[in-house]
C-alpha cells in the first residue's frame, strides 16, 4: 500500500530516500514522517552513547535539524540510516564534549511477561548485567556493539557512520566482545 508520497514503506530502502528527497524540496510533511521514524531509533542509540536523559532529547532534534538543512546534499552513496546515524554520532560527541558533569543514564529493557517468576528474576538480571557491561565498555567499543546489535548495522555502515575504517570496527568489536565475556561469566555461571 503506497502513502502520499508514492512509498510502500517507509522502514528504509528507497522510501527514506524518498522522504530525504521530499525533506530537501522542503516538504515538512515528510520531515515530521521521518522525524518520527527516527526518534525513537535514535534515542536508544544515544541513550547507550551519551547515559544522559536531558542530552539525548536535544541531539535528536540537532541531528533532525541538520538533516532538514542538508537533506538536499545528501547524494544516496550510503543508506539513509547510516548518513542519519553519522550525524547523531558526531552530534552527540560534540554534545558530550560540552558537558560539565556526566549523568547517568539507566536504559529501560521491557520484560517477557509469560515467565515464571524465578524466571523472570533470572531474566532481569542478566539484562541488568549485560546493560552494566555494555555500559562499562568504552564508547567506541559501546557504539560498535550498540550499532551492530540493536540497530542491525554491517560492519561497513558503522565504519562509515563512526568516521573510521572497517578495520578499526571489527578491532573494536573483538575487544567488545572479549570485555564482555569476561564481564558477563559471572552471570553465565548462575543461569547453568
Amino acid at each position: 500500500m503506497l502513502n502520499k508520497w508514492g512509498m510502500d514503506r517507509l522502514d528504509g530502502g528507497d522510501g527514506e530516500a524518498r522522504l530525504v528527497e521530499r525533506i530537501g524540496l522542503g516538504d515538512r510533511q515528510a520531515f515530521q514522517a521521518l522525524y518520527r521514524a527516527y526518534f525513537p531509533r535514535l534515542a536508544r542509540f544515544l541513550g547507550r552513547m551519551t547515559r544522559n536523559a536531558p542530552l539525548i532529547e536535544e541531539v535528536v532534534n540537532d541531528t533532525m535539524m541538520v538533516v532538514w538543512q542538508k537533506a538536499g546534499t545528501y547524494d544516496g552513496s550510503s543508506k539513509v540510516s547510516t548518513w542519519i546515524f553519522g550525524i547523531a554520532y558526531r552530534q552527540a560527541l560534540k554534545g558530550l564534549r560540552g558537558l560539565d558533569e556526566p549523568v547517568e543514564f539507566s536504559f529501560e529493557l521491557a520484560g517477557a511477561p509469560d515467565l515464571e517468576p524465578e524466571q523472570a528474576a533470572e531474566d532481569a538480571q542478566l539484562r541488568q548485567g549485560v546493560s552494566e557491561a555494555l555500559d562499562a565498555l568504552p564508547l567506541e567499543q559501546r557504539m560498535v556493539v550498540s550499532l551492530t546489535y540493536y540497530h542491525d548495522m554491517a560492519y561497513q555502515e558503522i565504519a562509515e557512520t563512526m568516521g573510521c575504517p572497517v578495520n578499526t570496527v571489527k578491532t573494536r568489536m573483538f575487544h567488545a566482545r572479549q570485555r564482555l565475556k569476561a564481564m558477563l561469566l559471572p552471570h553465565t555461571e548462575e543461569t547453568q
